[in-house]
C-alpha cells in the first residue's frame, strides 16, 4: 500500500508503483553472463559478449506525441549512455493509430534519423504496425551499445562519501510536453517563455549522451537520468540501487526557468516533473571538482552520499519519493 492505494485498485497512468514493480523484479532469477540485472533505478542490462560487455536499454514514449522519434531514440540512448557505453544500435516498435496517413509517418521516421544521426547510432529493426490498441501514435525504443574493455557504470554504484553531480537542468522535456499538451492554460507567461518551452526537446535538448560518456571516462561511480518522477525520483532511485541516502542542497539544484514558469502555471511541483535532458552522476570527493569542472558550465554539485536511506535536504526535511509524474497527472486529470 502505498499513500491510500490498495491491492486491487486500478493502476493510474505512469510507472509502475515502485513496491509493486520491486516485488515482481525480486522474481527474476539470476542468469549466466548477466552482469547487470533488472532492478529499481536501473534502466539498462549489461551481458557479458566475447568482445566485452553489451549495454541494452527498453523504453516505450507514451506521454506525448511531439518529437515523438526524438524522444524515442534519445530516451533510450540516455539509458545506455548512463552505463558508460556509446549507442550503437536502435531497434523500434512503431504503433500506429487508424487513419494515420503517410504523410505523418515519414516525419516520424525523419524525425527518428536525424535524432539517430545525432547520438551516432543506427537503425537495425523492428516493426510497423497500424492498429486500434493505440489512440495516439506509440514508439517503444531499444538501444544497445558495447563497453569493449568490459567496464560499466550502474546506478548502484553510488558510495558514502560520494559527490552528487547534476548535469543539464530540469525539467527540459517536461516543460516541453506541458507547454505542447496544456498551452491554452499558459496564457498568463510571457509568449517567449512558452515558446522556450516548446523548443526544450531541442534547446537545451534532452540528450545526455555526450555528458554522461565525460561523466564515466572521468570516474563517475554512479550515473542515472531522471525521467519520470523528475528529479526527486531520480535521487530516490540513485539512492535505493546503491542502498544509500542522499542529503541534496536544494540552492545548488540547476532548473530550467521556462520550465519552472510552465510548472508553477499549471500548479505543478517542478521536483517531480518530467526530467529528461538532465544527469545525475557520482564522484569520489577527492577527484569530483575535477569532474565538475570537465563537465563544464551546466554541472554542479547538488548533494553528498551517505549511510542510511531516502533523500534529504541540508535541514534534514525528507523530500518525497513522487508516486507519479507530474506530466501524468496534470494529463490524465485534463482527459475528458
Amino acid at each position: 500500500m502505498t499513500h491510500g492505494r490498495v491491492a486491487g485498485d486500478p493502476i493510474p497512468t505512469g510507472k509502475l508503483p515502485r513496491q509493486l514493480l520491486g516485488r515482481l523484479l525480486e522474481r527474476v532469477p539470476s542468469s549466466p553472463g548477466v552482469r547487470l540485472g533488472p532492478a529499481l533505478g536501473e534502466d539498462a542490462c549489461a551481458l557479458d559478449v566475447e568482445r566485452g560487455v553489451l549495454v541494452a536499454a527498453t523504453d516505450p514514449i507514451t506521454l506525448t506525441t511531439a518529437e515523438l522519434g526524438r524522444s524515442a531514440v534519445v530516451i533510450n540512448a540516455n539509458d545506455v549512455a548512463v552505463c558508460g557505453a556509446r549507442p550503437r544500435w536502435f531497434l523500434a516498435t512503431v504503433l500506429l493509430p487508424p487513419g494515420t496517413g503517410d504523410d505523418a509517418v515519414q516525419e516520424l521516421f525523419t524525425v527518428m534519423e536525424e535524432a539517430l544521426d545525432d547520438v551516432g547510432a543506427a537503425l537495425v529493426g523492428g516493426h510497423t504496425e497500424v492498429t486500434a490498441a493505440v489512440t495516439q501514435p506509440v514508439v517503444v525504443g531499444a538501444m544497445l551499445g558495447l563497453a569493449e574493455d568490459g567496464r560499466f557504470v550502474s546506478t548502484a554504484g553510488a558510495r558514502a562519501g560520494d559527490a552528487v553531480v547534476q548535469v543539464g537542468p530540469a525539467p527540459v522535456e517536461g516543460a516541453a510536453v506541458l507547454a505542447e499538451a496544456a498551452g491554452d492554460r499558459l496564457r498568463g507567461l510571457a509568449p517567449e517563455t512558452v515558446a522556450a518551452a516548446r523548443r526544450a526537446l531541442r534547446d537545451p535538448g534532452i540528450s545526455v549522451v555526450d555528458a554522461a560518456l565525460l561523466a564515466a571516462s572521468r570516474g563517475a561511480t554512479a550515473m542515472h537520468d531522471p525521467t519520470e518522477g523528475g528529479l526527486a525520483s531520480g535521487l530516490h532511485e540513485l539512492g535505493a540501487a546503491a542502498g544509500v541516502a542522499v542529503r541534496v542542497d536544494r540552492s545548488a539544484v540547476r532548473w530550467f526557468q521556462p520550465g519552472l514558469e510552465v510548472c508553477r502555471a499549471l500548479g505543478a511541483d517542478p521536483w517531480a516533473t518530467l526530467a529528461s535532458g538532465s544527469l545525475l552522476a557520482t564522484f569520489p570527493a577527492a577527484t569530483v571538482d575535477a569532474a565538475v569542472d570537465a563537465l563544464g558550465a551546466s554541472a554542479a554539485v547538488i548533494g553528498m552520499v551517505e549511510a542510511g536511506s531516502g533523500v534529504r535536504d541540508t535541514s534534514g526535511t525528507p523530500l518525497p519519493w513522487p508516486d507519479r509524474d507530474e506530466v501524468a497527472r496534470l494529463l490524465t486529470a485534463a482527459e475528458p
